[in-house]
Formats: structure tokens, C-alpha cells, sequence
């Protein structure tokens, strides 16, 4: 995948452990514009799964891209509703 997207709000979940980072993830998307893209940084490497999970879901959610660097998950959201 590539991050070839715009993206509009930034989230840092580093630090939290699950379920922290999907719970904080679907607070910043229901508060978001239509079509816009968040994109969530956190350390927990459960976030890969467990953020991939619930946007396949949830209604009205899009998963773009993740991306697992050093210590550091980053995941690109878009709110489709």
C-alpha cells in the first residue's frame, strides 16, 4: 500500500495498549468530516490487527494503508460516511 492520500487529523495513541487505541481511533472518526483521513500513530503492535478488526467492521469506515516502521505502527482511516 502507499499513502497517496490527503491527510486531514493527526492522532497519537502512543502508549496506549489495546483496547486503548481502537477506542480512541472510533472517538477521533465519529467527531471527523465525510471523506476525511486520520492518521493514527501508536507503538502497541496490536494495533495492526486489532485497528484493521474493527475497521472491517464498522460501517462507514475505510482502512487505507499501514504502515509498521521501528517501534512506531501508523494507520491511515477514512471516514466513507
Amino acid at each position: 500500500m502507499s499513502t497517496e492520500f490527503e491527510i486531514t487529523d493527526t492522532l497519537d495513541v502512543t502508549g496506549l495498549n489495546c483496547p486503548m487505541p481502537v477506542v480512541k481511533t472510533k472517538q477521533t472518526v465519529d467527531g471527523l468530516a465525510q471523506n476525511a483521513i486520520l492518521e493514527v500513530v501508536a507503538s502497541d503492535p496490536g494495533s495492526i490487527p486489532d485497528i484493521d478488526g474493527w475497521a472491517q467492521s464498522t460501517a462507514g469506515v475505510e482502512l487505507l494503508d499501514q504502515i509498521e516502521g521501528d517501534d512506531v505502527y501508523k494507520h491511515y482511516v477514512r471516514k466513507a460516511e
